[in-house]
């Protein structure tokens, strides 16, 4: 299994709309601010997020996207497969073709490793995501970190 970054960028943004969207819609530039994450690469995965219903959009000035439902129903395995990420561990991708056409002898084990890091990644909600002590403290840090940033900036313009 080689989770890509696009699965993983995809969770790490949902997890910051979720601990930032205080009821109202946050920006990708802050996402992509907060993560160091491109803002073309976020509009290409919230474009996929919102197609699979995990994200809805507001346009016009102070839009931005919020979770299309609460973040106890976003599991991280609908995130990695809104974005066509595989959670993959087989070399044939589940096809049953890895050894010139026929299953491999470690197929079923491959496969069976797969199902249960879906079903492990199933489990986890964004909410649960969220109430983790130390992913709070990083989401703080990294806000703190933008503020001295923003007030550096200020005064260097003046």
């Amino acid at each position: 299994m080689r989770l890509t970054t696009k699965g993983r960028y995809a969770v790490t943004a949902m997890i910051d709309l979720t601990l930032h969207a205080q009821n109202k819609p946050i920006s990708l530039a802050d996402i992509s601010s907060r993560q160091s994450i491109s803002l073309s690469y976020l509009e290409q995965l919230f474009s996929r997020l919102r197609q699979s219903g995990l994200v809805a959009s507001v346009r016009g000035p102070g839009g931005g996207y919020h979770l299309a439902m609460p973040s106890e129903r976003i599991f991280v395995a609908q995130i990695i497969n809104a974005v066509n990420e595989s959670i993959d561990t087989t070399s044939c991708r589940g096809k049953g073709d890895c050894q010139g056409g026929e299953i491999c002898l470690t197929h079923n084990l491959w496969q069976d490793l797969s199902e249960r890091i879906h079903n492990f990644l199933s489990a986890i909600s964004l909410a649960d995501l969220v109430a983790k002590k130390d992913i709070q403290q990083i989401a703080q840090r990294q806000v703190e970190q933008l503020l001295t940033l923003d007030d550096n900036l200020r005064a260097g313009a003046c």
